[in-house]
């Protein structure tokens, strides 16, 4: 049997389809696995040992379906449902295919009504899993997968010898502003961690870590801070990750990539909330929000600033961790 799951993004949400994938490659007879990204996710894939080809997204459409016509699937999980993958499954005529649920009326009545009840209590991984239930697999307990090839295993050595022990991950990224601490609530989380700490994220984000370094050299010399930021790649980054006592993240990819790791993690949330279905997946976790505001969530995904304009939900969060 020939399978092909289509999920074209981003980070967070690719490795939270991890658990569908091994479903379909244990737990079918003589499955062949294949997988649809966009280009630059192949590194969130490639190293995973339950998909057997891997299919990009690299310029146009037409010539990811040719391709994908050379293969003659059997099925098409579609865990992405847009009108790019409805354009996929059109042109693999005769493909049987099988979508998940987006929910898309729940969550507006939720992001604009505010209306929490609607929302179902699922995770938004079992809700990735329900289409391949139809294939006759089911939902294990193993978590989230992720996989990163020895070249790219970060030894903490490099990084320095007070790295070596035991130390914090802070990501301090997120896809929008809105998901993310003001400078001023960065620093009074990293206030209250007492070992070592390693701040993750992209190059986007190498000015603030770069501020937060300069922070604690001229305040605190002897707190140990290191800015990851754009000095490594994203599987870099995951194996710091990794190698973390304990991570403090933002609703972002990253955060994922730390339950794949059953890591302990600390997440906090602005204008989005654990009710969208996406909190850290079979780890355990604590979250930081401000749930009394009526104004959350003000949108599923972010904004560049706050729509109200006064942040509550970052600026007045309160942090109680002991670590």
């Amino acid at each position: 049997m020939k399978v092909l799951i289509i999920r074209f993004s981003s980070i967070g949400d690719i490795v939270l389809t991890t658990p569908v994938i091994r479903a379909l490659k244990t737990q079918l007879d003589n499955a062949e696995v294949h997988y649809v990204t966009k280009k630059q996710y192949h590194g969130v894939l490639k190293e995973n040992p339950y998909i057997d080809k891997i299919h990009l997204l690299d310029g146009k459409l037409s010539s990811l379906v040719k391709e994908l016509k050379k293969e003659k699937f059997d099925y098409i999980i579609d865990l992405h449902k847009n009108l790019r993958t409805s354009l996929i499954k059109l042109q693999l005529w005769g493909v049987k295919s099988y979508s998940f649920n987006k929910i898309n009326r729940e969550k507006w009545l939720y992001v604009n009504w505010k209306l929490k009840n609607v929302m179902p209590n699922v995770h938004i991984v079992d809700r990735y899993m329900e289409p391949a239930t139809k294939l006759g697999v089911k939902t294990d307990a193993l978590g989230l997968d992720y996989f990163i090839a020895q070249e790219d295993e970060v030894e903490l050595s490099w990084i320095g010898e007070d790295y070596t022990g035991e130390y914090a991950g802070f990501v301090i990224g997120g896809q929008h502003a809105t998901k993310q601490l003001p400078f001023e609530k960065m620093i009074e989380l990293m206030d209250r961690i007492t070992i070592p700490t390693i701040i993750l994220g992209g190059p986007e984000d190498k000015e603030v870590g770069d501020k937060l370094v300069e922070y604690y050299e001229k305040n605190f010399p002897e707190k140990k801070v290191f800015n990851s930021c754009g000095k490594f790649k994203l599987n870099q980054s995951a194996s710091l990750v990794k190698q973390a006592k304990v991570i403090f993240t933002h609703d972002t990819g990253l955060m994922h990539i730390a339950a794949a790791f059953k890591k302990q993690v600390y997440s906090i949330w602005g204008n989005t909330t654990p009710e969208l279905g996406m909190y850290p997946y079979r780890t355990s976790f604590v979250v930081y929000e401000r749930k009394d505001l009526d104004c959350r969530p003000c949108s599923k995904i972010g904004h560049k600033e706050c729509p109200k304009g006064h942040f509550k939900c970052m600026r007045e969060q309160e942090f109680d961790f002991e670590v």
